[in-house]
């Protein structure tokens, strides 16, 4: 009796202290996150200059329509815009019931760089995803639990897909759009073909716009899906912006985007969120 009875309390403290863990705000992805961020901090050259009409002269008219509309000439050049959204669909299997996520991403002005923190919980267990390009290094990282890593994506495919994600997104901070790294070419009024180039690398893609000079949605044909033991497929793959929303400064930015993959049997919503809050800086 002794014996089963030490038997529960040693279950009783484990389940307790395994359930403070999962509670606990902690994690080492989380802190990693943390440490890149503060990296950027000390890298970033955070200033107060503005966004004039001259700056933005030399782009297509597009763009240039799309930043006079979004209400960014007049504000700072911002270094990076935050995005948070609360509660994103994530679809891997159309057969399966979506996973909430809480998704945190910044995106950067000054260099290629863009770091997003998936949260979210398996059955009450925490599940954190890292989706970052930060200098030379690009990937995914899965980890459940905080430490049981379930997959951990590199390489030349992931580095080119996180460089055409970060050019999709350039224009939501339209000072990314200013570095020579980035071109664009007109295709008509409507229409403009990107392309970034970047360590060595280069990936494009298309930026269509509506009448009213919101972008409406991003292709290309440069992203790459992970089909695991390091193979990967190439698949065109489009983001849509959807919504928008204007903040008190009077800038508008994307309020419900989705991530689309264009498979040849159709297309698979994995990414459908709305923007809960926003910072530029």
């Amino acid at each position: 009796m002794k014996i089963l009875k030490s038997i529960g309390i040693f279950l009783l403290i484990f389940i307790v202290a395994t359930f403070i863990y999962f509670i606990l705000p902690y994690s080492p992805l989380k802190n990693e996150i943390k440490n890149d961020l503060n990296s950027l901090l000390e890298l970033e050259d955070l200033n107060n200059e503005i966004l004039t009409n001259e700056d933005i002269k030399d782009l297509p008219y597009p763009i240039k329509k799309y930043i006079e509309n979004s209400g960014f000439i007049g504000k700072e050049k911002y270094t990076y815009v935050n995005l948070y959204f609360k509660d994103a669909k994530l679809i891997q299997d159309p057969e399966k019931p979506p996973l909430k996520v809480n998704f945190n991403q910044y995106n950067y002005s000054n260099n290629p760089v863009r770091l997003a923190l998936v949260d979210s919980k398996f059955f009450g267990i925490p599940f954190e995803g890292y989706d970052y390009l930060y200098g030379e290094k690009a990937g995914m990282k899965g980890v459940l639990a905080k430490n049981i890593t379930l997959f951990n994506e590199t390489g030349i495919e992931m580095y080119k897909g996180a460089l055409v994600t970060y050019l999709s997104e350039s224009l939501l901070l339209p000072t990314s759009a200013l570095n020579k790294y980035i071109t664009f070419e007109e295709i008509d009024k409507y229409r403009v073909k990107a392309k970034i180039t970047y360590n060595g690398i280069s990936v494009e893609g298309t930026f269509r716009f509506n009448e009213k000079y919101e972008i409406e949605e991003f292709t290309t044909n440069d992203r790459y899906i992970s089909l695991g033991n390091g193979e990967f497929k190439n698949i065109p793959w489009t983001e849509k912006f959807l919504e928008y929303d204007t903040t008190k400064d009077g800038i508008k930015y994307l309020k419900h985007g989705q991530a689309i993959w264009n498979y040849p049997e159709g297309d698979l919503i994995y990414f459908d969120g709305i923007v809960d809050r926003v910072e530029f800086k």
